[in-house]
């Protein structure tokens, strides 16, 4: 970004990062409060899509205690929730077979009944709606591309990313600089891998005394099923094959709306086998026959992928700093398990935004929010956080078939007596630390797609309707351009070809010898370079306004 040019300020007095589930949970939440008090509070939002919801992607079954707790109302509003939780079930899957696991065994915790199937994106758009009614102004296609500190060092806002610039860093004749946003406070809810937030945990030590934030990529697909196959309100999980032991995931399965079905899978990015694809291993589960079943006859309609915090408890960062808090995913409160994030998510919102209120209630700014972090680990947030605190490190220790049955007996424990015989199991190595060397492992053959159940990443991404300006800097920023091939390909195969779900890293083999690749267009902004390079050597910033996927129903 361009550092040697004017810019224009908006002052207000809360800037809020992000409009997903937190963020727009956040503004609305203060709006609200502002109504009650007789006062004006005056609330931005920025959003780097180029609408609300266009770079949402969840699978999404939603505990409904987030949104009854910020509209009670929600169903007389018309709230896109529509698609309550008939039958859930869990399989351990095998290559050709699959077992149901009884549900009796399951603490109820894990249970879906009373949840509903949804989509996350189009649920913030109504989201999006709400706050606007209320007065909240939100700017879509703007992304914060940097964080602006006071002369104490304080946040003071953030940086919208310029436009018009080329890929070779002149201004091209319709050159923009982005504006900076100031707010009395800043809430940052980027979600996964935050650009901002990553820059403040380490600027503020966010994660000092804490474990290493844990990573899955979530991949997903939209399907429109015949009629006959559709079985609205059923979720299915399943894990197994095709993942080895020693690799965490699965698959899900919701059916919900007019004939639609969201069929996803996880991938723990804590893998080992740098051979591994994470896309490659999503179009081989869904040739399952317990998934090809319901998939013949349909048609494949939207595709995307993310990647989500799985670290839990153990790895929730410092939330306040001077000037801000992270909220949402940003700071990771996704319920591994239970494969769900979005209802902490509003509730982090709203008492970020209660935070925020009372400060400014009180004539302060640009300070700590102090109350933020306590009030959240004294509030059910916390305890759904706390008494699945060990699943993740039992997974990651043990493998999927000596883990399960103590998954199981870890979560009954805590839910019945509010303890755990194992205590609090710590995380390892972060995700990027935990490959093996390409020479101590077996490559895998996926099999080539069949353009019916499976399919290649690039007919994926035309789905996804990803777009970039082309004549724009690369996004996807290298410390080092000699790394992917000096030492990731030597040593890794270089995983990136892999792990992103996108083709967004080729190696190209030119008359000089190899060469990488990137292929910046197609990215879908799932994170998962930037959290999985095994030499940390690329960096995902914003790309230029409104750029990368626009989800539909996703």
């Amino acid at each position: 970004m361009a550092e040697d040019v004017q810019r224009e300020s908006m002052e207000y007095d809360v800037v809020i990062v992000g409009a997903g589930p937190a963020g727009l949970s956040a503004a609305i939440r203060l709006k609200q409060l502002a109504a009650d008090a007789g006062k004006e509070v005056s609330v931005c939002v920025l959003e780097k899509g180029s609408e609300v919801g266009a770079h949402i992607l969840s699978g999404a079954v939603i505990d409904p205690v987030g949104i009854e707790a910020l509209i009670p109302d929600w169903k007389e509003k018309g709230a896109p929730i529509d698609t309550p939780v008939t039958a859930d079930r869990f399989y351990f899957m095998g290559h050709s077979g699959a077992i149901r696991i009884p549900n009796f065994l399951f603490p109820p915790l894990m249970s879906n009944h009373g949840n509903y199937i949804v989509s996350l994106s189009n649920l913030c758009k109504w989201l999006g709606q709400q706050a606007e009614a209320l007065g909240v102004e939100i700017y879509p296609g703007f992304p914060a591309a940097a964080v602006v500190y006071g002369d104490k060092g304080e946040v003071r806002g953030v940086t919208t990313g310029d436009l018009g610039i080329a890929r070779d860093g002149h201004h091209k004749d319709g050159f923009t600089p982005g504006m900076n946003l100031l707010g009395k406070y800043t809430l940052f809810a980027e979600g996964a891998r935050g650009s901002c937030s990553k820059q403040l945990m380490k600027k503020f030590g966010l994660h000092e005394g804490r474990d290493p934030q844990k990573f899955g990529i979530g991949l997903k697909e939209l399907w429109e099923l015949p009629p006959d196959k559709h079985k609205k309100g059923l979720v299915a999980h399943g894990f197994g094959w095709p993942l080895s032991n020693d690799t965490g995931g699965g698959f899900f399965m919701y059916h919900w709306g007019e004939n639609f079905c969201s069929i996803g899978f996880v991938v723990h990015l804590n893998y080992s086998n740098p051979y591994l694809s994470p896309f490659d291993e999503f179009q081989r589960a869904k040739q399952h026959p317990l998934i090809r079943r319901y998939l013949e006859g349909a048609k494949r309609v939207g595709y995307g992928a993310r990647a989500i915090t799985e670290g839990g408890a153990q790895s929730v960062p410092k939330l306040a700093f001077p000037g801000g808090a992270l909220i949402g995913c940003a700071a990771g409160f996704v319920n591994v398990p239970r494969i769900k994030g979005s209802h902490n998510a509003i509730l982090t919102g709203i008492m970020g935004a209660e935070s925020a209120f009372a400060a400014l209630a009180a004539g302060r700014a640009n300070d700590v929010l102090d109350d933020y972090e306590p009030t959240m680990r004294e509030s059910v947030v916390w305890k759904d956080l706390w008494r699945v605190r060990n699943v993740k490190p039992l997974w990651s220790k043990l493998g999927t078939l000596l883990a399960l049955p103590l998954m199981g007996l870890d979560m009954w424990t805590n839910q019945l007596f509010g303890f755990s015989i194992f205590g609090t199991l710590h995380h390892g190595k972060p995700d990027y630390a935990t490959l093996k060397l390409a020479s101590e492992c077996k490559p895998i053959n996926y099999p080539k797609p069949d353009g019916v159940i499976s399919f290649d990443k690039l007919s994926s991404v035309f789905l996804s309707n990803t777009n970039h300006e082309e004549d724009q800097p690369v996004h996807l920023v290298l410390k080092d351009p000699t790394i992917p091939i000096r030492v990731n390909l030597p040593e890794y195969a270089e995983p990136a070809q892999r792990y992103c779900p996108a083709g967004v890293y080729e190696v190209v083999e030119d008359a000089n010898g190899p060469r990488f690749q990137i292929n910046a267009q197609n990215c879908v902004h799932c994170k998962t370079c930037d959290i999985k390079d095994p030499s940390q050597n690329i960096t995902w910033e914003t790309p230029e306004g409104g750029g990368g996927p626009n989800y539909t129903n996703m």
